[in-house]
C-alpha cells in the first residue's frame, strides 16, 4: 500500500511541475505573432487596439424607424427573436429620451426631444458594477474597457443582471439556437441558462474591423474610438460638443457618450 501511494504521488508531483513549466512555453509561441495592447495585454497582429473603448452616438442622425445597427448586431451575434418581451434577448435597443435619462428629463423638452429614441446598449463601463457581483469571473474586463463574457463561465445566477443599472444583459430562459433565422457560424451560439450582451464586436476588433453596428449606420450616428487618444475622432467629438452619459451619478463611468 505503501508504494503504490509513493507511485501515485510521484505520478501527481510529475504531472504539478510540467503545468509549472508547459504555461512559459505555450505562452511564449502564442505570442510571435502579437502585439501588445496599450494599457497591457496581447491582440493578434493587425487588431485595432485602443487605451479605452468608448462610442459616441448621436441621437438627432437617427431616422426615426430605422434599426440598422440592431438588425446587423443581432444576425452577426446569432441574438435569438423569441417574439415576446418576456423572453427577449437584445444587445442593442432603442428606448425613449425620459426612459435613458430619467434624470435629465422635463416638461419643458421640445417635440424633438419627446420623440426621440434612442440607440442602447451595454455602456462598458471603466468601473463595471456587473464584474464586481460575477461569482465565477463569466463577466471580466480587458485592459482596454471592453467588459466580456465567457459563457462556458456562466452559472446563469443574474446577479450581473442585478447589478446591472442600464439592462443592458439578456437572460436565455429558453434554448436560443431554434430562434435564431440564420446561424453566423463564426460567432457562438448559447443555450438555455446563460446570460448575454453586447461585447463592442470585440472579435471584429481582433480582425483589425470597427463594430457592426458603427458600419451598418448610414447616418454616421455611432462613432467608435479610443477615448484616451486625444488626436481620435471620438476624443475630439466628446469635447467639442456637449454629452450626456447613462446614469454616470453611479459611479459606474460609462463609455457609451449621447451628443446633444
Amino acid at each position: 500500500m505503501t508504494t503504490t501511494n509513493r507511485r501515485d504521488f510521484l505520478k501527481i508531483a510529475g504531472a504539478s511541475a510540467l503545468t509549472l513549466i508547459a504555461p512559459p512555453i505555450l505562452c511564449t509561441a502564442w505570442a510571435k505573432d502579437k502585439m501588445n495592447i496599450p494599457g497591457g495585454g496581447f491582440a493578434p497582429a493587425g487588431a485595432l487596439t485602443a487605451k479605452r473603448w468608448a462610442m459616441a452616438i448621436d441621437p438627432s442622425k437617427c431616422s426615426a424607424d430605422c434599426t440598422d445597427c440592431i438588425t446587423a448586431c443581432h444576425a452577426l451575434h446569432n441574438v435569438p427573436s423569441f417574439g415576446n418581451p418576456k423572453d427577449e434577448v437584445k444587445w442593442i435597443w432603442t428606448e425613449p429620451f425620459a426612459s435613458a435619462f430619467p434624470g435629465e428629463n422635463h416638461a419643458y423638452h421640445g417635440q424633438a426631444i419627446q420623440k426621440m429614441r434612442l440607440p442602447v446598449m451595454c455602456n462598458h463601463c471603466a468601473n463595471p458594477a456587473c464584474v464586481r457581483v460575477c461569482p465565477t469571473k463569466a463577466t471580466f474586463q480587458r485592459p482596454d474597457g471592453v467588459v466580456m463574457m465567457d459563457y462556458h463561465r456562466c452559472i446563469g445566477c443574474r446577479l450581473c443582471m442585478a447589478g446591472c443599472p442600464y439592462g443592458a444583459r439578456s437572460m436565455n430562459f429558453r434554448d436560443p439556437r431554434p430562434f435564431i433565422a440564420r446561424i453566423n457560424p463564426n460567432f457562438p451560439t448559447r443555450t438555455r441558462g446563460v446570460v448575454e450582451k453586447c461585447n463592442f464586436c470585440e472579435e471584429r476588433l481582433a480582425k483589425g474591423m470597427l463594430p457592426a453596428c458603427v458600419l451598418a449606420c448610414k447616418q454616421k450616428a455611432l462613432v467608435f474610438g479610443d477615448a484616451e487618444n486625444p488626436q481620435s475622432e471620438i476624443r475630439m467629438l466628446i469635447e467639442k460638443r456637449f454629452n450626456l452619459r447613462r446614469r454616470a451619478h453611479l459611479g459606474t463611468a460609462p463609455q457609451i457618450y449621447y451628443i446633444l
